[in-house]
């Protein structure tokens, strides 16, 4: 039977899916194990726990997983700059009524922007004015 593909109109994925989304996306595709690895020393999260949710994942068309030996190298489908788009759009649509201004205010009013931060965001807004 087909998995199914990540839908774009389903919810945003949870903290802990997140998380472990975070780790793969940085280390490109790992193990159970080594996902374990990589999170803080501090986090407690039982090896069974990354198991069930690196499964969820891969059911939801999220995760490829490959089996290897008695266990299995999980690989992302969802690329993270997919995901940011997906949670910019719903940040937008739901916290800001759909007025990305409105975002861009609350960023620079909220965050610390450096004068270079500044310059980068000139030259994205001109070369976006630019139609490319």
């Amino acid at each position: 039977m087909k998995k199914p593909k990540y839908n774009s109109g389903e919810k945003l994925l949870t903290d802990v899916e997140l998380e472990l989304m975070t780790i793969l996306w940085r280390i490109g595709e790992g193990s159970v194990a080594e996902v374990l690895e990589q999170l803080p020393k501090s986090r407690a999260l039982a090896y069974t726990s990354v198991s069930t949710i690196l499964r969820i994942l891969e059911q939801k068309g999220i995760l490829k997983a490959r089996k290897e030996g008695r266990g299995h190298t999980y690989i992302p489908l969802l690329k993270k700059s997919d995901y940011e788009a997906k949670t910019v759009r719903h940040v937008v649509d739901r916290v800001f009524d759909g007025t990305p201004v409105a975002l861009v205010k609350q960023l620079l009013n909220t965050m610390e922007v450096t004068d270079a931060d500044l310059d980068e965001l000139r030259r994205l807004l001109s070369k976006s004015g630019d139609g490319k």
